[in-house]
């Protein structure tokens, strides 16, 4: 009589990032590819090269790459528009929406032993990691990448010395690769004005959408912040990536000091992206999560 043993099944979250890339093959590596599914969270706000990197892991892990996304936005911009905002004191609500609640319905509509999620070796991401398994222990989530002690120039050098091209977003001197075509809205300063260099074009338009979401709703909306005390005091902290009119008083991004500084290393999002998960959440991070649970469960992800 043959016994019968329980599949595991390990779903690795691929963010298109070299860390998430280098977990995933890890993760492949210790449960077998016939227990692992490989998954893309697609904000279909990313660089064309982040794809053909995709195609390149695809080959790298012997695995294909599954694409899912949220069917009810048909850009990141509308993400923008319906909240009125874009970097909220808990996080990019475009990661709430195109990339955390699209993994939360996966969950709820499949089974799996593990999560994998490729925080690096560093003590912010340990306790990126210890929040993620205390709070979301339904995640069962594991990271490859603390196990195994690798950081991000660790990855990039496992990439290439597979012979696989990094994403040109590192090349370009960013340290994410994450929403290349509008830029991440948790970059932070010195990463706007290194983006202004690389796409300025898609900088001027980033400009113009504040501009139109600020006037929507009536007072400024800026992804950045001057976090100096006197602009905490005066209640100037929004810096518009262009001069805003309505709003002269308030900063533009270059009359910042020290922006030209290199942009200090970021994650790559998973569903996270800004999230201190030991912190008391706020009432309009609850809404969102709110939202999660119920105008997105009638909703079949759209899978590629």
């Amino acid at each position: 009589m043959t016994k019968c043993i329980n599949k595991t099944v390990v779903v690795c979250w691929w963010s298109g990032g070299i860390t998430s890339a280098v977990a995933c093959y890890l993760a492949i590596k210790l449960f077998g590819k016939e227990n692992v599914r490989v998954i893309m969270i697609d904000t279909k706000n990313e660089h064309k090269d982040t794809y053909r990197f995709l195609k390149d892991c695809e080959k790298w892990y012997g695995v294909k790459i599954e694409r899912i996304w949220n069917p009810k936005y048909d850009s990141i911009v509308d993400v923008w528009y319906k909240f009125q905002g874009m970097n909220f004191a808990f996080g990019a609500i475009c990661s709430s929406e195109l990339k955390r609640a699209v993994r939360k319905q996966w969950q709820k509509e499949n089974n799996y032993d593990y999560q994998v999620f490729g925080y690096e070796f560093g003590k912010k991401e340990f306790n990126r990691a210890s929040g993620m398994s205390l709070n979301y222990p339904d995640a069962k989530a594991i990271y490859p990448l603390l196990m195994y002690g690798y950081d991000k120039p660790d990855c990039i050098k496992f990439v290439e010395d597979a012979g696989i091209e990094i994403p040109v977003a590192y090349k370009l001197g960013l340290h994410n690769n994450n929403c290349l075509q509008t830029g991440c809205v948790q970059g932070g300063l010195s990463y706007w004005y290194l983006f202004s260099k690389i796409n300025p074009w898609g900088y001027l338009i980033m400009g113009i959408i504040e501009h139109k979401i600020s006037e929507l709703k009536g007072k400024p909306v800026t992804i950045n912040k001057d976090q100096s005390k006197a602009a905490k005091q005066s209640g100037m902290w929004n810096v518009f990536l262009l001069p805003n009119p309505n709003y002269p008083n308030h900063k533009c991004l270059f009359d910042m000091k020290g922006i030209n500084k290199p942009p200090k290393p970021l994650i790559d999002c998973n569903g996270f992206c800004g999230i201190n998960d030991l912190s008391e959440k706020s009432e309009t991070e609850n809404e969102i999560f709110r939202q999660d649970s119920t105008e997105y469960d009638n909703q079949q992800l759209s899978i590629f």
